[in-house]
């Protein structure tokens, strides 16, 4: 392959990213939906929350929150899927 296609190709990849973060936006079920504003007074910022419910289609949907200065939450990551099997007594290698 001639090195301009290469370069050509590198430079279309590479635009694609983008170099601010993207905000997660609340759904239904989320802590933060509907203009709510959720504050946490005795979680030190940069504390974890993690948040599971079951969406208005029936899917499984695991959300992550960072706590931030103020006690806020911030919502910094969602899996949406089918849930995941627990862990013990499968005989998977999990305790019984």
């Amino acid at each position: 392959m001639k090195p301009s296609i290469i370069a050509f190709a590198a430079v279309v990849v590479l635009s694609s990213c983008s170099s601010g973060s993207v905000e997660i936006e609340p759904i239904p079920g989320s802590i933060t939906y509907g203009r709510h504003v959720a504050r946490l007074t005795k979680s030190p910022a940069g504390s974890v929350l993690p948040h599971e419910f079951t969406d208005n289609l029936g899917r499984w949907v695991r959300e992550t929150y960072i706590v931030q200065p103020d006690g806020t939450l911030k919502l910094v990551r969602r899996q949406i899927g089918e849930k995941p099997e627990a862990m013990g007594g499968s005989g998977m290698g999990g305790r019984p």
